[in-house]
């Protein structure tokens, strides 16, 4: 099964019908996809949870957007681009601007995860996991 991808649907999902958080189980690459999320503005925040025998869980805060609280997700849709069966790798060069600049396109790189704007800024090109916007 695919983590990340579940992970992301669960997000998505979530924002659709309205709920406050969603838990999910824990791993280091979900945590770092996740600070990503929050600081490009997708989340609110997550937080670690230790649930007792050395199992952790992470609680993902859900982001809204309009006036009244809770109408509308800030994340519309999200495309799985490297999978399980195929991995797509790009070069910086080859990095361009999703959805006019309106998505992001989160790459795993050897700095780490970054979006696109930081990979092409950084010099350095990796695995594109998925695009969101």
């Amino acid at each position: 099964m695919d983590q990340i991808a579940n992970m992301l649907v669960s997000i998505k999902n979530a924002g659709l019908i309205k709920k406050d958080h969603i838990i999910i189980p824990h791993s280091k690459i979900k945590v770092s996809i996740l600070e990503v999320l929050k600081r490009e503005g997708f989340i609110k925040t997550f937080e670690v949870l230790d649930v007792g025998n050395n199992k952790k869980q992470i609680k993902v805060v859900i982001e809204y957007t309009g006036k009244h609280p809770r109408i509308f997700p800030k994340i519309n849709n999200i495309e799985r681009v490297s999978k399980l069966s195929k991995r797509v790798y790009l070069g910086y060069r080859d990095i361009h601007k999703y959805k006019y600049g309106k998505g992001l396109v989160i790459i795993s790189t050897p700095k780490g995860i970054l979006t696109d704007k930081e990979a092409r800024k950084e010099l350095c090109g990796g695995e594109v996991l998925f695009n969101i916007w």
